[in-house]
């Protein structure tokens, strides 16, 4: 059974940081491009960052970009998002997903396969 478990959120004040993990049971790890995304009270899911297999080619949302950066360790199954500069709007539920490498980059929800249950990242002004 496939399980992502995402973990590193809470409370932080805005200008700071937070480095949200996501454990991933898939196997093998690397035949799976990651996702993050995020999701606000009464919004829709909405894309953050990507990564492929290998680590190499990464995307991000524009409004992230800059103050994000996502990372991947294939030999711990894990996949990382480490958030720097955060701001009030940044406040929502963290979700990683997974979508098989041969299917590329995408940055709708819809496209991914798999979904963990999410963190909750809250940052106070």
């Amino acid at each position: 059974q496939v399980q992502l478990v995402e973990s590193g959120g809470g409370l932080v004040q805005v200008g700071g940081s937070l480095r949200l993990s996501c454990a991933a049971s898939i196997r093998p790890f690397s035949n799976y491009n990651m996702g993050w995304f995020r999701q606000a009270p009464g919004k829709e899911r909405e894309f953050v960052a990507h990564i492929n297999w290998s680590g190499s080619t990464t995307y991000y949302a524009d409004s992230v970009k800059g103050r994000f950066t996502i990372s991947r360790d294939n030999a711990e199954n894990t996949v990382y998002l480490q958030m720097n500069s955060l701001k009030p709007e940044d406040t929502a539920v963290y979700y990683c997903a997974a979508r098989g490498y041969l299917r590329g980059v995408s940055y709708s929800a819809a496209a991914y396969d798999y979904w963990g249950l999410g963190t909750q990242v809250t940052v106070s002004s």
